[in-house]
């Protein structure tokens, strides 16, 4: 039985870990150390790299964008390497994107989980990672809207994935990823966008 237990209680720390990876607000620290102010009360509203540009500039952007991408990656390179099983990382990379997307540690009140989701996809596959910045490009220029482009990207990651030759588990993290951020953009679905590469959070 504690043979049965202990791979359970394994992934179920690596969630947790994750979760509180996630909820680790660079945007909200950032944003409020160079400037002053709250990200979310300006531009977007969302705790993302690109709103922290908006508000904070260039460099503090850049700093947040490698920040979250480094939560989602350590996320899901934990779980894979100590959780156990294979759907350690799965878990956790659905949780470190709710992490991000809803922070326990900022009124779950996070950014969008473009950013830390990648980091994720990252962890597990890296020719996927480019295939997935790949496609979210293509349809943010063809759907010229960011949130339904984030929402499509979120749908068509897992196909795109098992036709590149993704192992099960690649997969796993894919459709993970891919639904959590699906789902976290569908709240921006009537967005009207000034424009369109600012407002990816």
């Amino acid at each position: 039985m504690i043979e049965i237990m202990e791979p359970v209680l394994k992934t179920i720390a690596f969630a947790v870990i994750a979760y509180l990876l996630g909820s680790i607000p660079f945007a909200i620290l950032v944003t409020r150390a160079k400037a002053g102010v709250d990200v979310r009360g300006s531009g977007s509203g969302h705790a993302g790299a690109t709103n922290t540009m908006r508000a904070a500039g260039w460099v503090p952007g850049i700093i947040v964008l490698v920040a979250d991408v480094g939560k989602g990656y350590l996320a899901v390179w934990l779980a894979a390497s100590f959780g156990g099983t294979e759907a350690a990382p799965i878990v956790a990379a659905a949780c470190v994107v709710i992490g991000h997307c809803r922070p326990i540690f900022a009124g779950f009140r996070g950014g969008m989980g473009m950013a830390s989701g990648g980091g994720a996809l990252l962890a597990v596959w890296p020719l996927g990672f480019v295939l997935a910045v790949g496609l979210g490009s293509a349809l943010q220029l063809l759907i010229k809207h960011s949130a339904r482009g984030n929402i499509v990207t979120g749908l068509l990651l897992m196909p795109l994935w098992a036709l590149s030759g993704a192992n099960g588990t690649q997969m796993g993290v894919a459709l993970a990823v891919g639904l959590v951020i699906s789902g976290r953009a569908l709240s921006d679905w009537n967005r009207v966008y000034r424009e369109l590469w600012f407002d990816r959070e």
